[in-house]
């Protein structure tokens, strides 16, 4: 029992120190990077999904104070809703811009799940918005147990990849008619241990949760690789990132035993990154002037990583492509 407490308390100790350290060295840094933002974001309009709550979240509300609009992408209407009402109480905002509002928030409806969705969500921003200056592909889901989406794909690959590859080709027109503009990819560095095995995209011979997971997170980097090649010379930029260890909703198909919950929250709450923490690389690669015509790169804590040699193989990114493209019906 001594020893179990002495260990707690250093586990303790030095979560506390690290965070104390990491939040004063993210206040500064936060703080360099709105001043620097601010003004290239001022009324530029943002999609971001996933933002109701977590890293999205986080994203949304710093991209706001930066004076963005911001179209909170999302499945649940009714929590989307929610969050936007507290953000907007939050940070001061109204309803709708005009006037004195600097800043601007609206909810929309988006199943990644469903490609009749993502066409749906499309065709009503290319009717209501003039121009769009930043997409981030932000929403996805994590080691879920064996599902398919609304059209018959495995449900990591259908809404990591499938769903923002279909929103992302849907909107390049109104990407490079606002240009110049820019496309965040979240992916992970879970991607090291994902394979993409064309002879089962789908997971229908077998299926790992946790494979299926590190194999969408690939796809999202050939994907970026790839859109960056075809976006070349347009004013269109496209950059994948991954956040780290995040404290989210995302985890929450991973079963934790009962008696290891206590020791998980308190290693989770010391070492993993908050979500404003987290969305950091996701703001810098959507806001700062640093990154103006960068495009193909794999960022990790606002900087340039690189990737293991399978992320950067064309021709199997080309071939994702071609295939993507036919399983979501953009070419029959």
């Amino acid at each position: 029992m001594a020893a179990t407490a002495v260990v707690l308390a250093a586990a303790l100790g030095g979560g506390l120190l690290l965070i104390a350290r990491r939040v004063w060295l993210a206040a500064g840094k936060a703080k360099r990077s709105v001043v620097a933002a601010a003004a290239w974001m001022e009324g530029k309009t943002v999609i971001i999904t996933g933002a109701n709550s977590g890293l999205g979240r986080a994203t949304a509300a710093e991209l706001l104070r930066r004076h963005a609009r911001v179209i909170m992408a999302c499945r649940d209407r009714d929590r989307a809703e929610e969050a936007a009402r507290e953000l907007r109480a939050e940070l001061g905002l109204c309803s709708r811009g005009g006037g004195e509002c600097r800043g601007e928030l609206l909810v929309r409806e988006l199943d990644l799940a469903s490609l009749r969705s993502v066409r749906n969500f499309c065709q009503r921003v290319l009717q209501e918005e003039p121009r769009l200056d930043v997409l981030i592909n932000n929403a996805g889901i994590f080691q879920c147990p064996y599902m398919k989406t609304e059209d018959g794909f495995e449900m990591q690959l259908g809404v990591n990849h499938l769903g923002h590859f279909l929103l992302t080709n849907l909107l390049l027109g109104l990407l490079k008619s606002s240009a110049p503009s820019r496309i965040v990819v979240v992916s992970s560095k879970l991607y090291k241990y994902g394979e993409i095995n064309f002879d089962d995209l789908n997971s229908e011979l077998s299926y790992n949760k946790s494979f299926a997971y590190s194999r969408s997170k690939l796809a999202n980097i050939l994907f970026t690789r790839e859109l960056a090649r075809r976006l070349d010379g347009t004013g269109v930029t496209v950059n994948v990132l991954h956040p780290g260890i995040v404290r989210t909703n995302l985890g929450r198909h991973i079963h934790i035993p009962l008696l290891a919950k206590p020791l998980f929250n308190l290693v989770s709450w010391a070492f993993f990154k908050t979500p404003l923490e987290g969305a950091q690389t996701s703001i810098y690669l959507a806001s700062s002037p640093d990154i103006e015509g960068v495009s193909g790169k794999y960022f990790g804590d606002c900087k340039e990583e690189q990737v293991l040699p399978k992320a950067m193989d064309a021709l199997v990114a080309r071939k994702l492509w071609d295939i993507s493209e036919v399983m979501v019906g953009l070419l029959k």
